[in-house]
């Protein structure tokens, strides 16, 4: 079975609750991590496993010049990067009628403009093989819902990122994929998908699958 062994695979919102157990798996395996995070407080709080090979990289990702700047450090520290894994996002309910324009473009700038940012600049510092994974969600895959417009919108904006870009880069061994989950369940018992699922899926297009999937939607809904 293919492994993670020596890939080097930026995750962003690496201090989340996904981007935690992203970096902790990947890093079990032998991957070589770069832990894009808010701020240096953050980066502190990183759970590297022992003898891991990774390194935190604070930035704004909804600032293109300051996400510019940690991708030139990435590629001096690192050189290259053979994945990168995009969990930026936030949800929030809100009536359409009642949702600012202020509201609605930091949603998307969150959500979307961060993903575009962060797969632009790492595109450069891809080698053949590399893997572009955006989470989106199913609001975006399926169906937006009510009091949701915004990230339905920004979550269905990511699925036609990936699918322009796996298109743009057709043939040359770079591969863009969604994996959209319905709600991700961090504890026992909760309604929806397990977070080590959507982990393993990640880990298998990264590793095995992702010629096979190719600008591919994967919905993951567990029990939801």
């Amino acid at each position: 079975m293919a492994t993670l062994k020596n890939k080097v695979i930026v995750i962003t919102g690496a201090a989340g609750r996904l981007g935690r157990h992203l970096v902790q798996r990947f890093a079990e395996e032998g991957a070589v991590i770069a832990a894009v995070v808010r701020d240096d407080e953050e980066a502190r709080s990183i759970p590297f496993p022992e003898n891991a090979e990774g390194w935190a990289f604070p930035v704004d990702v909804t600032d293109e010049e300051l996400v510019k700047a940690c991708f030139r450090q990435i590629g001096q520290q690192l050189s290259s990067i053979d994945a990168i894994v995009h969990t930026v996002g936030g949800w929030e309910a809100r009536p359409l009628a009642e949702t600012s324009l202020e509201e609605w473009n930091a949603v998307m700038s969150l959500n979307l403009t961060s993903a575009f940012l962060c797969f632009r600049e790492a595109l450069p510092l891809m080698k053949a093989g590399g893997r572009l994974i955006g989470i989106s969600s199913g609001q975006g895959a399926d169906g937006g819902r009510a009091e949701q417009a915004a990230y339905s919108a920004a979550k269905a904006g990511i699925i036609r990122l990936v699918e322009a870009a796996n298109e743009e880069y057709r043939g040359t061994g770079i591969t863009a994929h969604a994996v959209a989950p319905s709600m991700i369940v961090y504890e026992e018992g909760g309604e929806g998908v397990s977070v080590h699922d959507i982990v393993e899926i990640c880990r298998s297009i990264i590793a095995e699958t992702g010629n096979a999937l190719s600008g591919a939607t994967i919905r993951a809904y567990g029990s939801a």
